[in-house]
């Protein structure tokens, strides 16, 4: 169980990484390009706005970058479905990881004080000197085993988020807040 929840988490973020790097940044800077509006609109627009995208205001179900992202997300997700009943938590983790990715990426173009603390890597990804590194949008976990996170001179002032990190004892609820325990790159 437990292995198979560690493997979808790290699938679906070496997939991230994989996508946002070749299709995203690769396909999508050339013209005409279906996956285009990542470059030419996202970037733009959160590079002038101070990672501010109010494109993430649009519903889910607009054709515009939003829908773009979800319908590929999605679609994404969906392949696995398939392995839904020989790898459960491969795949649940995978589903998770798809939400998720969604949820985080729009609240840190949303809420760019939130995106900052709790995704720096991320706003390192944007507003960095080198938008072709930082490719993880959740967590870091690919770009810190392919030696890809930089961490930028004028980025947030937060340590990436560690989520595999040392939790301590508590007496009101049973665990504090969450400890890191892993190198941070500077």
């Amino acid at each position: 169980m437990l292995l198979g929840l560690a493997l979808g988490l790290l699938h679906a973020n070496a997939v991230e990484w994989l996508t946002h790097k070749y299709v995203l940044h690769g396909l999508g800077r050339r013209k005409g390009s279906l996956f285009r509006f990542h470059w030419a609109q996202h970037h733009r627009i959160a590079r002038k706005n101070a990672m501010y995208d109010k494109t993430y205001e649009a519903s889910f179900f607009s054709w515009k970058d939003r829908g773009k992202e979800v319908v590929g997300i999605m679609g994404l997700a969906l392949l696995h479905a398939p392995l839904l009943k020989v790898a459960p938590y491969f795949t649940a983790a995978v589903l998770f990881s798809s939400g998720n990715y969604l949820y985080r990426h729009r609240k840190a173009h949303l809420d760019v004080e939130w995106g900052k603390k709790h995704m720096p890597h991320h706003w390192d990804h944007h507003m960095g000197a080198n938008q072709d590194a930082n490719w993880c949008v959740s967590y870091p976990w690919f770009d810190w085993i392919l030696g890809t996170r930089e961490a930028s001179s004028q980025g947030s002032s937060a340590p990436d988020p560690q989520p595999l990190a040392e939790a301590r004892p508590s007496a009101s609820l049973g665990f504090t807040e969450a400890r890191s325990t892993a190198p941070v790159k500077s």
